[in-house]
Order: structure tokens, then C-alpha cells, then sequence
């Protein structure tokens, strides 16, 4: 394994290469950082699963509402006799709140759920390498951007990995784990564990663009968008074909609304520029409907209109 220097110009990492730190952890305490739609579904299904668990946001009224989403999801599960009250009681019970990303001090895994924005991430992921105690894993529940450069700004590179989660994630059975050019065994092994224990079901793929779930499906939602453009054939016989012709749950156009425009647009253009072919170019219409804010069910309008 190649030893990385850390973001402070040291090369400590090899504390975290030591045979001690190689092995699967148990991992009792999960922090998850961001309390939208994401991080509020991985901190439900983590704190059902038995997990004490920390959500971190930046104001107290996004981890107030990501609470309030929680607990009204819970609700629901116990009046559909899904769940019993006191299962609820006690996930709920597992579930604290901050403000502060200290908070993920104690952590054993740390989950990251804030928005797709690259600088964001590397930013996140250097002030968690020096708030999280030696040994705790890193991951990122990124759609589309690389688990090696996420890596490459700690000091831990063999402990950083993807755990992207779908949308919703209560429902959803997926967990799409990806692990960089160094990741650990163990760590692998170890973040498997924990989604398997949260009920899903944990596919690994390598670090590439799009990985497998983005690199397959938005092409497809693009090559829609495309026959809109050309005028093939209207929005809802687009989607009814797909939908009754392949059994797909949900039309590729209605899933771009769904998923928002400029997050397809995003993952097309990092398909793009990361293969180098001309066969990821997004389309126009997805990036003129992008710039007049037409971004799905998020701004009310998208191939659909919402209200």
C-alpha cells in the first residue's frame, strides 16, 4: 500500500497502514453529516438498525427538521404496523442532534450526506480527518464524485469508501459501496456489515466515473431527453413506453424531475469530462432547462409540472 501525505503536509498515514488498524471495526457510533432528505433517511435506517446515532447539520433548524422527518416517517411505520412502538421509541432514542462536526469525534463510521459540490466535500473531509479519532472509517454517500479524490484530502486514505445510498433510503434497498484505489479490506468489509445490518442489500464497485448505478442510468435518462429534443415523441409516451414496454416503475423523464435536472446534468457532464467521449455530452435541452431554473420537482417545474 502507498503511504499518502495528509493535508497538513505530514505523512502520517502510516499510523492508520499499522496491522492494528487492519481489521473489521465494530462499530457502535455512526455520525452522519447533513440532515436533508439523504441524511436524514441514512440516520433512520442506521438508528433502526441499533446504532447510536449523531446527524450534523450546519443550522439548527435543518437538524430540527431532519429530526421532525425522522419522526413523523417513524410514526407512519408503527400506524402501518410496520414497526412497533417501542422499535420506534428505542430508534428514536438513538438519535442525537448538533450543529457542531465535533460531534463526529466519537464516531466509529462517519457518513457524509451534504451537498454534491467537490469542494465542498474535499473541505469536509480534511476537517473531519482532524476531528474523527484514529481508526474511525470516512465515507461518502457522493453520487458521482471520485472516492480517491475525497481520499486524497486526509490523512487516512485507506479508511475513506462510498456508501451511496438511494432515494428514498427508508425504502430503498440499495447500498452502492465504492472503494478507492486504497481502501481497505476491512474497511469494506466492515461498511457492508453496517449496511446489511441497516436491511440493505450492499453491491461493491471500484472507484470510476458515475460508478455503475450514475454510469448506467443517466445516459439513459439523457438519451430521453434527447428523443424529447428531436421531437421523437412527446413526454408522457417517452415514459409510458419505458414504463410498460420495460417494466420500469417510473418514466425516465419523471425520474429526472424526480432526482432534479441539475443533478443529471452534473453527473453527465463528470461521465463527460472523466471517460473523454463525446457519447456522455449532456444534452441541450437538459442544459437550457437547467439555466431557466427548471430543475424538476425541487423549482415546481421540470418535463412534468408540480404543485
Amino acid at each position: 500500500m502507498s503511504q499518502a501525505t495528509g493535508s497538513n503536509g505530514s505523512s502520517d498515514a502510516n499510523r492508520y497502514q499499522h496491522p492494528l488498524f487492519r481489521r473489521v471495526m465494530e462499530i457502535e457510533r455512526i455520525a452522519v453529516l447533513g440532515a436533508g432528505q439523504m441524511g436524514n433517511g441514512i440516520t433512520q435506517v442506521a438508528a433502526c438498525a441499533g446504532y447510536e446515532v449523531t446527524m450534523i447539520d450546519i443550522k439548527q433548524e435543518y437538524v430540527e427538521h431532519g429530526l421532525a422527518t425522522i419522526e413523523s416517517s417513524l410514526n407512519k411505520l408503527v400506524s402501518k404496523e410496520r414497526m412497533s412502538q417501542a422499535d420506534s421509541n428505542s430508534a428514536r432514542a438513538n438519535i442525537t442532534i448538533s450543529t457542531e462536526k465535533s460531534a463526529a469525534a466519537s464516531a466509529d463510521l462517519v457518513i457524509e450526506a451534504i451537498p454534491e459540490i467537490p469542494d465542498l466535500k474535499f473541505s469536509t473531509f480534511k476537517e473531519l480527518d482532524n476531528i474523527c479519532k484514529e481508526g474511525a472509517i470516512l465515507a461518502s454517500n457522493t453520487s458521482s464524485i471520485s472516492i480517491d479524490e475525497i481520499a486524497k484530502a486526509t490523512s487516512r486514505p485507506n479508511l475513506v469508501i462510498g456508501m451511496h445510498f438511494m432515494n428514498p433510503v427508508p425504502i430503498m434497498k440499495l447500498v452502492e459501496v465504492i472503494t478507492g484505489s486504497v481502501t481497505d479490506d476491512e474497511v469494506t468489509s466492515t461498511v457492508v456489515e453496517a449496511a446489511e445490518k441497516m436491511g440493505k442489500v450492499a453491491l461493491c464497485c471500484k472507484d470510476s466515473p458515475g460508478f455503475i448505478s450514475n454510469r448506467l442510468l443517466c445516459p439513459m435518462l439523457n438519451e430521453a431527453i434527447l428523443a424529447l429534443q428531436e421531437g421523437i415523441a412527446e413526454p408522457v409516451a417517452i415514459d409510458g413506453i419505458m414504463k410498460l414496454g420495460m417494466n420500469h416503475p417510473i418514466g425516465p423523464l419523471a425520474l429526472s424531475d424526480l432526482i432534479g435536472l441539475d443533478t443529471v446534468l452534473h453527473i453527465m457532464n463528470v461521465l463527460h469530462e472523466g471517460f473523454g467521449d463525446d457519447k456522455y455530452a449532456p444534452a441541450k435541452l437538459l442544459e437550457e432547462m437547467v439555466a431557466e431554473g427548471k430543475l424538476g420537482r425541487k423549482s415546481g417545474e421540470g418535463f412534468y409540472k408540480y404543485d
